[in-house]
């Protein structure tokens, strides 16, 4: 009788063991999907950064949804799917943190950049911030200041360089940094505001000078996971990577400065 029940107290030990290892295997291989809301100017360098992710996760799919931090605010903002924001600028996170609609322990400022002045790579007339006031240039790109933080940083770039009034009318609005690099490079515009990030991965264009730190507000990139998403764990742990040395590798190679703090 004690052998029975010996035997088969081992018996169920190697069944409820087994179950626990199959629960832990279909925990383990349960897909998760990331929606993450990023601004255009880091889309070469994030695709990049979840093809290495994923390749480590291989449970976890990240899908972006990429354009100008304002309207990706305005779209958090009004209830849409979204598990991380990644922004180009604090002001567009400082409003989401403002209604609650951010995790706010999470958020954290990954990277930084410059802003440049660009023009068309054949151009050699536009050496300076101050050729934008002459006949040299015709048409100047910069973002919808209202909604792309690249817009808003040349304002100020403008304004402190006291050309603000002398260039207006030839200023043309894009609705991302990405479109005001394009217009750039087919010579669309005859010379734009970009961030260096961008600048360096084109070969149709030139940085012709880049504008100091002290005529605008540090362009930083604030991250964080949305209040609302129901994938905290994993968005905790994309953010966590974000600042791994296998994703700095990348964003230094497109050259953003990674704040690893």
């Amino acid at each position: 009788m004690k052998n029975i029940r010996r035997i088969t107290s081992v018996l169920l030990i190697v069944i409820l063991f087994f179950l626990a290892v199959g629960c832990t295997k279909q925990q383990k291989s349960e897909p998760v999907t990331l929606y993450i809301s990023s601004a255009a100017s880091l889309k070469d360098s994030m695709n990049e950064v979840k093809q290495v992710y994923e390749a480590e996760k291989e449970n976890v799919k990240v899908i972006f949804n990429y354009g100008s931090s304002g309207t990706l605010q305005q779209q958090i903002e009004q209830g849409a799917d979204v598990d991380i924001f990644v922004s180009a600028a604090a002001k567009q996170m400082d409003a989401l943190e403002k209604k609650d609609l951010i995790v706010k322990d999470t958020r954290k400022t990954i990277l930084q950049s410059d802003v440049v002045l660009i023009v068309p790579k054949e151009n050699s007339t536009i050496a300076s911030f101050q050729d934008l006031t002459t006949e040299k240039a015709k048409k100047i790109a910069l973002g919808e200041p209202k909604s792309v933080p690249a817009g808003q940083y040349a304002v100020e770039v403008f304004t402190k360089l006291g050309i603000l009034d002398k260039i207006k009318e030839k200023e043309v609005y894009a609705k991302d940094v990405k479109e005001v690099l394009t217009w750039v490079e087919t010579g669309n515009a005859d010379a734009g505001i970009v961030y260096a990030t961008d600048a360096k991965i084109s070969n149709k264009v030139k940085i012709v000078t880049i504008a100091s730190a002290d005529s605008h507000t540090p362009v930083i990139y604030p991250a964080a996971v949305i209040k609302a998403s129901k994938k905290v764990d994993a968005a905790k742990d994309f953010m966590k990577f974000l600042t791994d040395d296998k994703a700095k590798a990348v964003f230094e190679k497109y050259g953003f400065k990674v704040n690893t703090k």
